[in-house]
């Protein structure tokens, strides 16, 4: 065997493994989840920051705010429109659970389906839709 045969078989053995996940994975994917809108997000007509904003940088800002917190003690965000919110998951109406009041519906639909991992805000925070049950 010429050492050019050697290659191609070793440049094709590689392609393989490289878009095997690829290929195991083709076709499997499902629809997207329907977020649900709990009636309090709808009343509120917004959210902290635009829609488009908060589904591409949510994590981020509920890692600052858990800083911000923590470190420094404030507990009021100002957004980009001049709003106050509370830098809270479940304290109050004004908070992320006081308008997504499932997180099962809203943040777990997402979560699982993109399969970015389990959420570990439950780890220190109550959620409150699973408080009583």
């Amino acid at each position: 065997m010429s050492d050019k045969l050697k290659v191609l078989a070793g440049l094709l053995v590689l392609a393989v493994l490289i878009t095997l996940p690829f290929w195991l994975n083709a076709g499997k994917s499902g629809a997207a989840p329907e977020i649900v809108i709990a009636e309090a997000a709808k009343k509120a007509g917004n959210c902290v920051e635009s829609k488009e904003w908060m589904a591409a940088n949510h994590m981020a800002l509920l890692d600052k705010w858990r800083d911000v917190v923590v470190r420094e003690g404030k507990h009021v965000y100002v957004s980009e429109s001049g709003q106050e919110f509370n830098m809270s998951l479940s304290s109050g109406e004004n908070s992320c659970l006081g308008c997504h009041t499932s997180t099962a519906e809203f943040c777990d639909s997402c979560h699982d389906y993109t399969g970015v991992g389990t959420l570990y805000c439950w780890e220190c925070h109550i959620d409150p839709s699973k408080e009583n049950k």
